[in-house]
């Protein structure tokens, strides 16, 4: 965690681009090369060589000693004083080796080392090489922790049981799972420790702790370890790389040394060893599992490995468990539709399933108010603005950018005009109800004064002093409390997502009821088709004979380029892909007034057919007399485009598995096949609730961020089941 800072007045703009940051002028750690580091830390060594002869063309500093070697390792090939390591690496060297490094064993100047493989973008091959730990039971330890992920039924209790397994495998003084917002402050959201230290629980880090290159080097480099606070960097020789005349980027280096800034920062925490693992949730960093210790503290490969697994079934869980949680909200998305749908039938009017009740419009979103602006009313049930104030936010509303749903929980301090709104509208949920100016669906939240813990003065974070040594990045961890107003509670993307699916169906039923008056009242036709016509849904309305009356813009965009709309519903099945099956349910709506609900395809001159929705009912203006018929039709092809993801997401990983098995031997094939088990089921369980969701935006890239996460997971349980497969006899003798 790091504090941000700007460049002193001057400053080259390249300066920190061409210098390793132990040099660097320190003024400003949003633009600091982290990964240009240039130097290690002392507990292992580096080497990069050529291919394929294996001369060393650049190493750190301590190379020579750290391997027990009499003279410089520069220039000499690897066979000259490694042979041992040559054979061990040569099974690997036709893998990318470009995202997750390789880890081999063997026997160096009377010692067993471990060395972690892997290839810089135009660079020679980097061979990390660092004392073999103890023995570490990972099928049993493993298995164990990651069946207690998938048990877990809610987040808190996930993420407890997160920091109690990292702490029980990691050994750390201080187990911490930090979690981000949206604005990226950083929040302490489970904690395990020793009983004497001060708790953590529940504080809160300014995002500018960890500026952005840190955290996308953090989705790059899932693992790192910080081994001693107090170390003194080993340099690379020669400092700039022979491969590229750049500094060597080290983004994937294990031992890579720590930025300065973040040591002072962990100093004036009083740390003295780090491990932080990256979670990723949807293909973004979602939080960090923070592992501190109050003395040195060396952690091997296999420990390093198995945090990288438990964090990627971690954030698997977690994707499972939002997904969940977006789920139970669209189940009462739908029985408000259904109540809609029940009250036209019953009343000749939706909005009373609306507003007679309170819970089945405010519960979905959290909401303490709600109001419905639609064709110049405004209806409302629970805490709300005056309606003065309502109409004035709606027309706020109209002057800011359209989208399906906007969300604040500072509506008065976004616009001062609403200031005195607080008490009843800090929180603004909003989804247009159609094209037209003014119609919202509209939910309130009120203000709620809290506390928030800050761990030190946010608003003083760091000084800086002469040279880097005087930097001093918060120098006090003492609790900072800060009392937050004019601020509701967050609005979750659960909530965003009912309240969008809320607005969709209103939209859907507004669309419905208005084609029903254009029926039911031809007075008011010209008014209502003009509604009709702006509506973004495709729309079809006939008379009793299945004559149509209006064929809307949005249907017309639908057909194919030269394509007449139609004039009659017998017209409708030469435009789809099934018109055998497309004319029989017509006729049953129109002869037999039997709704039809169903899925088509649309033939179309500009790729593959477009799967659309279809609901078609008659219009009754009394029992056995038939108004007409309405056809609204929905898009399909997010809904299909997510069911080929999930298939694609099924056949993706277990081929990949099935690949990964043939080139184990049986005792490693039987290890990963135990292991592999609980994470193909915590796949699948993410994968059926973000399928079964309703809501199918981003649903493809969440499908995909999952079997990303798998297919990592496969790769590095591949690593250790082979490096376990190859350590009994420490490699190649």
């Amino acid at each position: 965690m790091m504090t941000g800072m700007t460049r002193r007045v001057g400053e080259a703009p390249d300066t920190l681009a061409t210098t390793p940051f132990g040099e660097a002028q320190l003024s400003n750690c949003e633009h600091e090369q982290i990964h240009l580091a240039q130097s290690i830390q002392p507990h292992g060594a580096l080497l990069v060589v050529n291919e394929p002869d294996h001369v060393v063309l650049q190493a750190s500093a301590n190379a020579a000693a750290f391997l027990g070697l009499d003279r410089p390792v520069l220039g000499r090939a690897l066979d000259d004083f490694a042979p041992k390591l040559v054979d061990c690496i040569a099974p690997h060297l036709r893998d990318p080796l470009d995202t997750i490094p390789r880890a081999v064993r063997c026997r160096l100047g009377g010692s067993t080392v471990d060395g972690l493989l892997h290839r810089p973008p135009g660079e020679g091959l980097v061979i990390e090489i660092e004392r073999a730990g103890p023995p570490f039971s990972l099928s049993h330890e493993l298995e164990k922790a990651l069946q207690s992920i998938l048990g877990a039924a809610s987040l808190h209790a996930l993420c407890d049981e997160a920091a109690r397994i990292f702490r029980s495998v990691t050994g750390y003084d201080r187990v911490m799972v930090y979690r981000f917002d949206d604005q990226g402050h950083g929040e302490v959201f489970s904690e395990q420790r020793e009983a004497a230290l001060e708790p953590y629980l529940g504080n809160r880090y300014p995002a500018s702790d960890i500026p952005q290159i840190a955290r996308r080097l953090y989705e790059r480099n899932r693992v790192r370890v910080l081994v001693d606070v107090g170390y003194t960097p080993v340099p690379l020789v020669p400092r700039y790389s022979p491969f590229s005349g750049n500094d060597l980027d080290m983004s994937l280096c294990f031992l890579r040394s720590m930025s300065p800034i973040h040591i002072q920062y962990l100093k004036n925490m009083g740390v003295a060893a780090t491990l932080v693992v990256s979670v990723m949730v949807g293909g973004r960093l979602w939080g960090l599992v923070a592992c501190h210790h109050y003395e040195p503290r060396i952690v091997p490969f296999e420990i390093r490995a198995v945090c990288e697994l438990l964090a990627e079934t971690f954030g698997t869980r977690i994707a499972a468990l939002e997904s969940f949680g977006q789920f139970r909200a669209e189940i009462a998305v739908r029985r408000l539709e259904q109540q809609m749908i029940g009250t036209i039938s019953r009343a000749g009017d939706w909005r009373r399933a609306l507003f007679d009740r309170a819970q089945p419009l405010l519960d979905p979103v959290g909401a303490t108010g709600a109001a419905l602006l639609y064709e110049n009313e405004v209806l409302s049930v629970g805490e709300v603005p005056g309606t003065p104030q309502i109409r004035e936010i709606a027309a706020w509303l109209d002057r800011q950018p359209r989208a399906s749903v906007y969300a604040t929980g500072s509506l008065g301090i976004e616009e001062p005009e609403f200031a005195a709104l607080t008490g009843v509208a800090s929180g603004l949920l909003a989804t247009p109800m159609s094209r037209s100016p003014g119609e919202y669906l509209l939910w309130f939240r009120p203000e709620r004064v809290r506390t928030v813990t800050w761990a030190g003065d946010p608003f003083k974070p760091f000084v800086i002093g002469d040279a880097p040594s005087d930097l001093s990045p918060r120098r006090s961890f003492a609790k900072w409390q800060e009392i937050v107003q004019g601020t509701s509670d967050p609005w979750t993307p659960a909530d965003l997502t009912a309240a969008r699916l809320i607005g969709d169906t209103v939209t859907d039923v507004v669309l419905q009821f208005r084609s029903v008056r254009m029926l039911i009242a031809a007075h008011q036709l010209d008014s209502v088709r003009g509604q009709v016509q702006l509506s973004e849904q495709p729309v079809i309305i006939t008379d009793p004979d299945g004559h149509i009356l209006l064929v809307n813009s949005a249907f017309g965009r639908l057909l194919p380029d030269g394509r007449n709309p139609p004039r009659s519903i017998d017209d409708l099945p030469a435009f789809f892909n099934d018109p055998t099956a497309v004319r029989q349910r017509l006729r049953d709506l129109v002869r037999q007034h039997r709704t039809w609900r169903g899925e088509i395809n649309l033939e179309h001159d500009r790729g593959e057919p477009q799967p659309l929705a279809v609901r078609a009912d008659p219009v009754f203006s009394s029992p056995g007399e038939v108004l007409g018929f309405v056809l609204v039709f929905t898009d399909l092809t997010e809904r299909k485009a997510a069911e080929s993801a999930r298939r694609r997401f099924q056949e993706g990983v277990y081929e990949r598995h099935r690949l990964i098995t043939l080139r184990l031997d049986a005792k490693a094939d039987s290890m990963y096949r135990t292991l592999m088990s609980p994470i193909l089921e915590n796949a699948q369980l993410a994968a059926l609730e973000i399928t079964d969701c309703l809501d199918t935006t981003g649903m493809a890239d969440m499908l995909e961020s999952v079997r990303a996460s798998v297919r990592r997971t496969a790769e590095v349980l591949e690593h250790l089941a082979w490096y376990a497969m190859h350590a009994g006899d420490d490699g190649p003798t």
